[in-house]
């Protein structure tokens, strides 16, 4: 996008790139371990399954970053739309295990590859149009928002469409029959986000312009990508306040790790049966979404309230930590109001995680060069996916009831109080909360003072 494109489309297009990104994969979130299973897999399989697209992404997260910041966002964004599509198809009409395995290698490149550049595209944009001081909370928190209200309508869409072909005529069974079992019912979400990734595609490569960038050879990208990589490492170990920022994303990871992994078991416990605490966990997922979305689109406000970006993210992971320690504390309990209390608890969680996101990564792109933009926030992904792999291990080694819920809340709870002033040794606020410049890039040259 040039100079002299207005801030509004920039912030419309970006908040369109995110829903159409999104949407995909919330489709799948409630047909997939149900068409894995229809495709013959056992547990374990699936268990495979979900190891090779979360140890694909993990690879993959800061070279793609680094990618990213070397040839420019648009086309590592394309190609990630383009992954997803490929790995859509893969699962919705994949027979064999390897077929299976492959798609959800692929979705977890596609995520590593769309891990930023949609992001540092908007601040790039909004730096060369209005400069390093320029507001950057809201758009974030409406890009936020509509990540969470994509994965929540894709969460009610994927799980309401097998069952919507299976009324009547059973069009479902009729088109099973007629692809010769490839497309079953539990196929069609992924096909109706393999569509959406097309659109998605073609939005990337037309509306997400940008500067032209010296023509990068093979050679150049071998040896940018892990000299960015290195300089975005290095940023975090010696900038306060971008340490603060990856130490919050692993306590974020830890958190939703817990929630993630107990609040299944949970609702199959209160209704009785697996088969509706599916259902239950669909409905309490995409509750989760739009409170998520609530928190995101209210982060302007919040920083407002609080006095600004960093008492902002303390209430906001202060809150996510009540609502888990809420969790815990009716993690024995039955009954209504323990349900009530306990459902209260999980929209806390998403509500104040999503309340504090935007104004953590307005600190972090204050602190971070365009020439590694991308690259910081892969570090940032990297910190919240490792934290969730670990702490998740842990948790399925404690005994049931309260303790696991606590480790997740005890995890948010110091990812907030690692952003409480501290006194004049506090790392400088933002420029958006009355504070300084930057004091590093993620280039591996040393300061810079004519950063973001």
């Amino acid at each position: 996008m040039s100079r002299a494109a207005d801030l509004p489309a920039a912030r419309r297009r970006y908040v369109t790139v995110c829903v159409l990104y999104w949407l995909p994969l919330g489709l799948t979130i409630a047909p997939l371990i149900l068409l894995l299973t229809e495709r013959g897999l056992s547990l374990a399989a699936i268990a495979g399954c979900l190891a090779a697209h979360s140890l694909t992404a993990a690879a993959l997260e800061l070279p793609t970053g680094g990618l990213s910041d070397v040839v420019g966002r648009r086309v590592v964004l394309a190609a990630a739309g383009v992954s997803n599509l490929v790995a859509l198809v893969l699962v919705a009409l994949g027979t064999a295990a390897w077929q299976l395995a492959l798609g959800m290698a692929l979705i977890g490149a596609g995520r590593a590859l769309s891990s930023g550049p949609a992001e540092a595209w908007y601040v790039d944009t909004v730096h060369a149009r209005s400069g390093p001081g320029a507001e950057l909370r809201t758009g974030l928190a409406r890009g936020a928002a509509a990540t969470s209200a994509a994965l929540a309508g894709g969460t009610l869409l994927g799980g309401a469409l097998p069952w919507l072909l299976g009324l009547g005529p059973d069009l479902g069974a009729r088109l099973s029959a007629a692809t010769s079992g490839l497309a079953l019912p539990l196929s069609w979400p992924l096909l109706l986000g393999a569509a959406v990734e097309v659109v998605f595609v073609l939005y990337v490569l037309t509306a997400l312009r940008e500067p032209p960038r010296p023509a990068a050879t093979l050679r150049d990208v071998l040896r940018g990508v892990p000299a960015t990589v290195a300089g975005g490492l290095r940023l975090g170990g010696r900038d306060a306040l971008v340490r603060r920022v990856l130490l919050s994303a692993a306590a974020a990871g830890s958190a939703l790790a817990v929630v993630e992994l107990l609040t299944p078991g949970r609702t199959a416990a209160l209704t009785g049966a697996p088969e509706s605490g599916a259902v239950l966990f669909a409905a309490l997922a995409c509750a989760g979404f739009a409170c998520s979305a609530i928190g995101s689109h209210l982060a302007p406000l919040t920083a407002r309230l609080a006095g600004g970006g960093q008492r902002a993210v303390v209430a906001g992971l202060a809150a996510s930590a009540g609502g888990l320690f809420l969790l815990a504390a009716t993690a024995v309990s039955t009954g209504m109001a323990a349900a009530a209390l306990g459902a209260a608890g999980f929209g806390l969680v998403y509500l104040g995680r999503g309340a504090a996101g935007p104004s953590e990564n307005e600190l972090l792109h204050r602190r971070v060069e365009g020439s590694g933009r991308a690259t910081a926030l892969s570090v940032q992904s990297l910190a919240l996916q490792l934290s969730a792999a670990l702490t998740g291990s842990i948790a399925g080694l404690l005994p049931p009831g309260p303790l696991p819920w606590l480790l997740g809340g005890v995890a948010m709870l110091a990812g907030a109080l690692l952003w409480v002033d501290r006194g004049p040794h506090a790392a400088a606020p933002s420029a958006a909360d009355g504070s300084a410049p930057p004091v590093g890039a993620v280039t591996g040259d040393g300061p810079s003072h004519d950063g973001p």
